[in-house]
């Protein structure tokens, strides 16, 4: 082996015990959902670099780790995003989305409007990094950035506060209003913050267990 390995520290649990903390962490999750109505109350600067450093703590291809995350709270910053962003939804619901596309958005309620994008006190980007700054290839980007967003997503939640996924397409805006070099690519962009005190979500309901697990034993 070329790189070092060192001990693996794990506390074991016994069958009960892991049992209890999947079912209580799958109680919890469940409670998550995508909110559209924050809070203009602040949230440290610490708790985003806590969070963020979770989803740097996701698995990825060769561990090349092709993800940058860009946290920002500057106003100015936030209004021009939040600007960009709503001329390419304009774009997409004046015309650019298909009827069904629109038809299975419809009971979202969601719109082209996006002033979340400068309510939530932090917004955080995700970047995507086919190639790395010395030209090296990246593997597996897609399905390693995409993991390490879910472990994002999940550290919100369990911090106490609430999150959107937001993808205005296309999403070069970005990368030019955040600086970001060539081998960047935006991925995702999250607000990030405390619900609103008259936040509502849509009356959804997530896939019954039957029709998405499967097993055999």
């Amino acid at each position: 082996m070329s790189e070092e390995h060192i001990p693996f520290i794990f506390t074991k649990s016994n069958s009960s015990e892991v049992e209890e903390k999947a079912i209580a962490l799958r109680d919890e999750m469940l409670k998550r959902r995508s909110l559209r109505f924050f809070s203009e109350e602040e949230v440290s600067k610490e708790t985003i670099e806590a969070l963020l450093k979770v989803a740097s703590s996701a698995p990825s291809g060769a561990n090349k780790q092709p993800w940058t995350f860009v946290a920002i709270s500057n106003p100015e910053l936030k209004k021009r995003i939040r600007a960009a962003a709503e001329k390419e939804e304009q774009s997409f619901y004046g015309g650019r989305a298909s009827d069904t596309w629109l038809a299975d958005l419809a009971p979202l309620g969601t719109d082209w409007q996006k002033p979340f994008l400068e309510t939530a006190p932090w917004i955080v980007v995700v970047f995507k990094k086919s190639l790395d700054y010395d030209g090296s290839k990246n593997y597996y980007v897609q399905e390693s950035v995409g993991i390490a967003c879910g472990f994002l997503i999940a550290a919100i939640h369990q911090a106490g506060l609430v999150t959107l996924t937001h993808t205005p397409s296309p999403m070069n805006f970005l990368s030019e209003i955040l600086e970001r070099p060539a081998n960047e690519k935006p991925y995702l962009l999250l607000p990030i913050g405390f619900p609103a005190a008259n936040a509502t979500v849509p009356n959804i309901k997530k896939k019954d267990a039957s029709e998405v697990l499967f097993y055999f034993e």
